[in-house]
């Protein structure tokens, strides 16, 4: 059974830099998976973008999109979610997956849910964020016997990337 690291928190909170300061910290390790990062015109957040570790970048999500898949105010494209769902294959001397985020947009494409089953059962720990709230993926994660809930706060999102680290070296020395 792997490790399975969860952060949870409101938006904005710094998910994503503890997973991005996680990853610098972590340097020499093989990381497969994304990241998620904020598209911002005039300083208002418009969209979102994945990046993958292999250099892949998608847009995900847009004010703009018309599309039927929608969550919030957002219209997704879920076939770059499925296209980033690639990051997670099995791939040899892959030390750890990262995914940020598994939330109401990425649960639309079928291709990721399948992805983070499979990681979730291949025993390679996993770091991802999650939605505070949700069904399906978002709860199965969580249930998850390997599962660890972090809170993101103001107060403990700069310890936090240390902590994974330590977490996440210990696991591998058990290994």
């Amino acid at each position: 059974m792997g490790v399975v690291l969860l952060l949870s928190g409101p938006p904005g909170v710094g998910k994503t830099t503890v997973i991005q300061k996680m990853c610098e910290q972590l340097a020499g390790w093989r990381l497969a998976g994304f990241t998620t990062a904020e598209l911002r015109q005039e300083g208002q957040r418009v969209g979102f973008v994945g990046k993958g570790f292999s250099g892949q970048k998608r847009l995900i999500a847009h004010l703009d999109h018309r599309g039927p898949q929608r969550v919030g105010r957002y219209g997704v494209f879920v076939d770059a979610i499925d296209a980033l769902a690639s990051e997670l294959a099995p791939a040899p001397g892959v030390q750890l997956y990262v995914v940020d985020e598994i939330g109401g947009m990425e649960c639309l494409s079928r291709e990721l849910v399948r992805a983070v089953h499979r990681v979730l059962d291949g025993g390679v720990p996993l770091v991802a964020t999650v939605a505070m709230r949700g069904s399906g993926l978002v709860t199965h994660v969580k249930e998850h016997p390997g599962a660890r809930l972090f809170e993101v706060t103001p107060a403990n999102r700069d310890q936090l990337p240390a902590e994974l680290t330590v977490a996440l070296q210990a696991a591998a020395a058990h290994r």
